[in-house]
């Protein structure tokens, strides 16, 4: 789109939204893994503009920090009183410095499903138009809310956008709406920017009035028409926020899908912006992908699952299982029932089994923790098994401390590995040991108590009841004491 590369961008955020009734500024909700600022300044950036600057008021310090910390280099200009769009965009070109010599694009913060496409093109048909301002424009099934195109019955030119609450009864039949988004020749929007009054039903400066001082002017006024409405939708509630989820979800799914990608049931999967796939995954119903999770070539996951900001290798499974900033390597297997927590790693081929848990662990090739087991702060080789009903003891109510276990080893089930321990390399451990000392190279570890039998005990102890009674039947002469 570099083609058409505008000067300058101007978001406009500043609002409280009030009627999401949250804590949260209403620019900071999140869809799909991004912010709705955050969505509209991504389809900006592909426009390649110049400058780029996002209007803030509502909750300043929150959203500026969401904009550095997300979008380095995004320049905020501070809206002290929200006194309508045109004084946004006149706080927007005061924080320029000077107007942009070229094309200004203005849109909402509030509109997720916007495309760079749309927006470029919006650009492209403006500047070939030599339009002063060219505004986005849609035909909605309900106009409710929002301000109406107005057009001249001869040409069909765009004669005026009138707001919503300032709109006539004819005016409310008009089913072509205003999105909130324009292209304007920059120098001719400074001058009537300062030619707009504020004589309306909300004491605001709109900054649709500047279309009827250019077109008063004599200059060119066009429209640009959204190939589909949904796409300048804004958001105002939680129940428009829902909706904006679930298409730019079938969006970001139906991208998948084309790609290469099965899933299985798209009603049931939810995914980030930020989600890739190689080909010929799976995607099982039920599973939800955030953050930047990456599924290699053939990788299967769910269903029943979970995954954020974790990478599934080329053909692994994983299956009902919870995993959060986890590598799972190729052909490795997890679950059903599993977590991964941060800091995990499992090579090729490893298994974490059955009701297993992982945090900040190196699990080697071919290793498997088949069951039941705890694994935290911990490296293990290649090719060991780790016993069911394992846990690595990490935590001492202050510290975490580490555990390595070698390479080829076979830990019994019931172990207790009490860190800091190193397990060398060909260990064998019996099963119910608790393991407190280090374990050289090729040996057997034992560490439980003798077993003790005191025969007779259940008929001393116990008369009368149903255990007795069945050692007595057992034939069992130690039954009644003998």
């Amino acid at each position: 789109m570099s083609a058409n590369r505008p000067a300058a961008v101007v978001v406009l955020a500043a609002g409280e939204g009030t009627r999401m009734k949250s804590r949260t500024p209403k620019v900071l909700h999140e869809v799909c893994g991004r912010s709705l600022v955050g969505h509209v300044v991504a389809a900006s950036r592909a426009l390649e503009p110049r400058e780029l600057v996002v209007v803030v008021g509502h909750a300043r310090e929150q959203v500026e920090e969401h904009l550095a910390g997300a979008y380095g280099g995004v320049r905020t200009a501070f809206q002290a009183e929200q006194n309508g769009t045109g004084h946004a965009v006149r706080t927007a070109l005061a924080e320029l410095g000077s107007v942009p010599d070229g094309t200004v694009v203005v849109l909402a913060g509030d509109t997720p499903l916007l495309t760079a496409e749309t927006l470029g093109a919006l650009v492209a048909g403006h500047e070939a138009e030599g339009n002063a301002v060219t505004v986005l424009t849609a035909e909605v099934p309900d106009a409710s809310g929002y301000g109406r195109i107005v057009r001249d019955a001869a040409s069909g030119a765009v004669t005026a956008i009138v707001e919503h609450k300032d709109a006539s009864e004819g005016q409310r039949a008009i089913r072509e709406i205003n999105s909130g988004v324009f292209a304007f020749d920059g120098k001719l929007l400074g001058d009537a920017l300062g030619k707009v009054r504020t004589d309306n039903s909300q004491g605001e400066e709109y900054l649709t009035d500047v279309l009827g001082i250019l077109r008063e002017a004599g200059h060119r006024v066009g429209a640009s028409v959204a190939g589909d409405f949904r796409e300048i939708v804004g958001i105002n509630n939680r129940v428009q926020l829902a909706e904006a989820r679930g298409l730019l979800n079938r969006r970001l799914l139906e991208r998948a899908m084309l790609a290469g990608v099965t899933v299985v049931d798209p009603a049931s999967v939810q995914v980030g912006v930020d989600v890739e796939f190689g080909v010929d995954v799976v995607v099982h119903p039920n599973t939800q992908l955030s953050g930047a999770t990456r599924l290699a070539d053939g990788a299967e996951v769910g269903p029943n699952s979970r995954l954020h900001d974790t990478v599934v290798g080329v053909d692994a499974r994983v299956d009902n299982t919870v995993a959060d900033g986890a590598v799972v390597g190729d052909e490795a297997q997890v679950g059903p029932f599993a977590y991964l927590r941060p800091g995990t790693r499992l090579g090729v081929r490893a298994k974490a089994g059955t009701y297993v848990e992982m945090k900040n662990a190196s699990v080697g090739e071919g290793t498997k923790v088949p069951h039941l087991s705890y694994v935290g702060d911990a490296t293990i080789g290649d090719f060991t098994n780790i016993g069911a009903a394992s846990v690595f003891v990490n935590y001492d109510g202050v510290r975490k401390y580490h555990t390595t276990i070698g390479s080829h080893c076979r830990t019994g089930s019931d172990n207790m590995f009490v860190a800091p321990v190193t397990v060398g390399d060909g260990v064998y451990t019996a099963a119910g040991s608790v393991i407190t000392k280090d374990v050289p190279a090729g040996s057997l570890a034992v560490a439980r108590g003798q077993q003790r039998n005191i025969e007779g005990w259940v008929a001393r102890k116990r008369p009368g009841s149903a255990a007795a009674r069945a050692a007595e039947a057992a034939g069992d002469g130690s039954a009644n004491g003998g």
